[in-house]
């Protein structure tokens, strides 16, 4: 076949995904696999031969956004030719067989753990197979699959999904019931990939799971594979998401005191800061156990701070409840924090439990937010004529020789700079901030750090 008739055959697959970095990482897999077959990744959704819609089940609403969305894409293509439409991800586990039947625009439906299959349901669709259903949890024919195709991601910083599932059941949570039970991928699997990546040009790569910290594959821990990667040249960070606090141990502390590239921020969710709502959640910690790990991680690395997640107005949360994770967040001084007011999500446990009024609940998070965003913006305070490390992910296209990039801490930074500074490590003088962003410029001191 001569170029210009496989050029011919080319067809643009277009992805929008929701969700957690886990959905990133998919969503570049997908485009990876999809390369196998001619289909070629679009940042224009109204070009698309492929339209895929990786969905996340934690959004609030998360089957009727769906719904709208599918909307969106029949409106913009009313007068074109329709895209092959898969909906993908943890809605399409979990209510595929709905979407199949409310909406035929829709072609396939494809669960987190088949989306391996992708190429194999396209050229179904392309042969009008009729709509399909691909949703079982065949996690280790899935990551069997992926070690045969490449991850060809070339940004400076990557994610890696190194284990998928929970078996938590936290009362609210539906990854149980659309990402399965805990599965650890193979150790050799997971460093060829990082290789792959690193030679592609990744300098920061962040390791990936439902419960990361519960890897364990042939005595091997996620400890295990941040002591690997430190060991490569070209590697300047590491990092991990997301954590649960049982599984915590001795191994990981000790990583986070020997490891140099490993950074000095952890995501540790939470949910509250009342032991009552965390027993109603099912957490299967307490908040004095929760500040053991986070007194031992400081001793360890006296540079580290902290994120979380916090869910307002769970079920049965009172007022005293309330101010003890007000309390929490004050004494912890989690410099970022996400929260969130609680809504059912079908299918699990807490979905049927009494909400808090919505009053309540909104005036609540309003509060805590405001408690969360002073914390934050006292933090960024302090940086104020302080120099740190920055490194440059991509240079800003709105404005000549700008360039955006992350301190350890995954503050946004903007610098000038007349030279290309991507995925290089520089230091930075603060010289102001706003609520999301950190302005500095590059200091003179830079010579002492490899490009």
């Amino acid at each position: 076949m001569d170029q210009k008739t496989k050029s011919s055959l080319k067809k643009k697959i277009f992805i929008k995904t929701f969700g957690c970095q886990m959905n990133e990482y998919d969503s570049n897999r997908i485009f990876d696999i999809t390369k196998k077959i001619n289909y070629f990744p679009t940042k224009k959704n109204s070009e698309a031969d492929c339209y895929v819609i990786n969905t996340c089940h934690i959004r609030e609403k998360a089957t009727e956004k769906v719904f709208h969305d599918i909307g969106r894409v029949k409106k913009e293509y009313k007068n074109k030719k329709k895209p092959i439409l898969i909906i993908a991800g943890c809605v399409a586990q979990a209510e595929g067989d709905l979407i199949l039947k409310k909406d035929r625009y829709v072609d396939a439906v494809i669960g987190p753990q088949s989306y391996q299959s992708i190429n194999k349901v396209i050229k179904n669709i392309e042969n009008k197979k009729g709509q399909l259903d691909i949703t079982n949890f065949d996690v280790i024919k899935k990551f069997d699959q992926l070690k045969l195709i490449l991850n060809n991601n070339s940004k400076v910083s990557s994610f890696l999904t190194i284990q998928e599932g929970c078996d938590k059941f936290c009362k609210f949570c539906v990854v149980p019931y659309t990402r399965g039970p805990e599965h650890s991928r193979n150790f050799e699997e997971i460093l060829n990939e990082a290789d792959n990546l690193i030679a592609n040009g990744s300098r920061e790569i962040t390791l990936l799971g439902q419960n990361v910290n519960a890897y364990k594959n042939n005595n091997k821990r996620l400890s295990d594979i941040i002591y690997a990667l430190e060991e490569r040249k070209n590697l300047k960070r590491i990092r991990y998401y997301t954590s649960h606090p049982k599984d915590m141990t001795t191994d990981l502390f000790k990583a986070h005191k020997d490891c140099k590239k490993l950074m000095p921020l952890l995501h540790l969710p939470v949910q509250s800061g009342s032991d009552k709502i965390l027993k109603e959640m099912n957490r299967k910690h307490n908040i004095k156990e929760y500040l053991e790990i986070i007194n031992i991680l400081k001793e360890k690395n006296p540079k580290i701070k902290f994120a979380s997640d916090f869910i307002i107005a769970y079920p049965g949360e009172e007022n005293d409840d309330f101010k003890k994770t007000c309390e929490l967040m004050k004494r912890v001084k989690f410099i970022n924090s996400y929260s969130f007011i609680f809504s059912p999500r079908p299918g699990t446990p807490a979905s049927e439990l009494k909400i808090v009024d919505t009053k309540i609940a909104k005036k609540r998070l309003i509060l805590f937010q405001k408690i969360a965003k002073k914390i934050k913006l006292s933090y960024k305070r302090n940086l104020l004529n302080q120099t740190i490390k920055v490194l440059f992910e991509n240079k800003m296209t709105k404005e000549k020789d700008k360039y955006f990039g992350r301190d350890e801490y995954q503050n946004p930074v903007i610098v000038y700079s007349k030279e290309n500074i991507v995925g290089q490590e520089k230091r930075v003088f603060i010289k102001k901030f706003s609520q999301h962003t950190i302005y500095g410029e590059l200091t003179d001191t830079n010579n002492f750090l490899a490009a």
